[in-house]
């Protein structure tokens, strides 16, 4: 399990609080990077042939982005208080080009990532607002959860990157039914890797001294290709799914549940198609008549 599970500090490298990339035995097509400002210095990256999208978690950050005549695009994102706080604006830089980020001291920022192919579709750096973040309240009752859809294929133009996040209120679970992207099958499922970041929360911000806010995520596999993943996830842990049926995403009653999914895969499409393992697939079923939760969208709350 250790191998798809990278509890806070394990994954640093490079002075990044987070690094999932090649240099993980049997990782391809996704990456992620977490950068914690100093508010002195700029971050910078120059991956060959890897586009990006960049995610404020907390604060806001300046991107200056190089395409490859050396000419100087930026995304000044607005961010927010913290992930709980509402969407963020985010920035898209194409292949080839080098980036360089800023943002205020403490200030946390994903970088996501996926290579691309030579032969791929030139794209164009995009700058998208909060405003334009379409937010879906997906599933129901004790299934209900927030998704902040930046990243889809329906939103963001990328060649490959697909990314979106995940919210979770204390006690309901999500990812659920258990699904799988693992195989290319045209119009149904669709091959993509896939990095879970997880933060957590006392739920609705509230101050509890002693307080461990903590959550769970199940990845199993199939027959031919097994998998078994059991993880209890704090801020800033990340949980790895190479393949198999992943869910539920679990938010401990108590513990509010985020997660920054980033995913793509080796298919000439870009496109989420997932399957739902059929022991489970029926629980959609139950959701009709079932009220959203009331807690959902998340916003700003007192502490």
């Amino acid at each position: 399990m250790s191998r798809w599970v990278k509890p806070l500090g394990t994954a640093a490298a490079d002075g990044f609080d987070v690094v999932i990339d090649e240099r993980i035995d049997g990782w391809e097509h996704t990456g992620l990077r977490i950068v914690t400002f100093d508010g002195l210095s700029a971050t910078e990256l120059d991956v060959a042939g890897t586009e990006f999208v960049v995610v404020p978690l907390n604060g806001g950050c300046l991107v200056e982005a190089y395409d490859s005549d050396g000419v100087l695009h930026t995304a000044d994102l607005a961010g927010r208080a913290d992930v709980w706080a509402g969407a963020t604006d985010v920035a898209y830089v194409p292949a080839g080009w080098r980036i360089s980020l800023s943002g205020p001291a403490g200030g946390r920022t994903a970088i996501c990532t996926a290579p691309v192919g030579a032969a791929a579709a030139p794209q164009k750096f995009a700058h998208l607002p909060a405003a334009g973040v379409p937010v879906e309240m997906r599933g129901a009752g004790t299934c209900s959860r927030e998704v902040r859809n930046f990243g889809v294929p329906d939103v963001l133009d990328a060649a490959a990157i697909i990314v979106c996040e995940v919210l979770t209120p204390a006690g309901n679970w999500s990812s659920y039914p258990p699904h799988k992207h693992d195989e290319d099958r045209p119009g149904q499922e669709a091959e993509l890797e896939e990095i879970y970041y997880f933060e957590t929360r006392v739920e609705g911000g509230r101050a509890v001294s002693g307080a461990d806010p903590v959550g769970y995520q199940r990845v199993y596999g199939t027959g031919d290709r097994p998998i078994d993943v059991s993880a209890e996830v704090r801020t800033g842990d990340v949980v790895l799914v190479p393949h198999g049926w992943h869910g539920p995403s679990m938010a401990a009653p108590g513990y509010d549940l985020y997660y920054l999914n980033v995913m793509a895969g080796p298919g000439a499409t870009r496109a989420w198609l997932i399957c739902d393992d059929p022991s489970h697939g029926w629980v959609r079923s139950t959701w009709t008549g079932q009220e959203i939760d009331p807690r959902l969208p998340f916003g700003d709350e007192p502490t």
